[in-house]
């Protein structure tokens, strides 16, 4: 076992007992100093913890879980592919694969093509939807507000002349 000073509190004198190798320990945070330090919140870092993404060590002493600075570049490379749209269980499979020592990068190109085709056919759909809107606010600002009569509720949404898989 080794035995160091702890570096989670500078006034701390207290000797931190770890199975981890002495380098690991150095700079080690807690879980708000890693929020922190990533710009997340600490319930991200829970989060991402419990989950598996990141995986800290314990303070023997005191059951703490404790993060290094690996942990800090896993989480940003994390909110990275966050921010680029990857899911987190995109996220576990492109780390397993690092882990593993193939390269990630043709999965993670496949994902994000992917994703970037199913975002086209989203948005194309977003204009259909803006368009339906559009065409109905246009025709409603000429028509009178009614009152419901037990058969209908608002005759302006009933009014819409078609809906798919309507057949006439």
């Amino acid at each position: 076992m080794d035995y160091s000073l702890s570096t989670q509190n500078p006034v701390s004198t207290r000797r931190v007992r770890s199975n981890r190798k002495p380098e690991t320990r150095i700079g080690a945070m807690m879980v708000t100093e890693l929020a922190r330090a990533a710009s997340v919140t600490p319930h991200v870092v829970r989060h991402y913890t419990r989950i598996g993404l990141l995986k800290p060590f314990r303070n023997e002493e005191n059951g703490y879980k404790l993060y290094n600075r690996n942990d800090l570049h896993r989480l940003m490379f994390i909110r990275r592919a966050k921010y680029l749209g990857y899911t987190l269980a995109d996220i576990r499979g492109i780390l397993d694969e690092a882990r593993h020592g193939s390269s990630p990068c043709p999965h993670v190109r496949r994902i994000i093509q992917k994703r970037i085709e199913e975002n086209r056919l989203k948005l194309a759909e977003l204009t259909r939807l803006q368009d339906r809107m559009e065409d109905a606010l246009d025709e409603w600002r000429s028509l009178p507000d009614g009152m419901p009569d037990g058969d209908s509720v608002c005759y302006l949404i009933e009014s819409m002349a078609e809906l798919p898989g309507d057949e006439k």
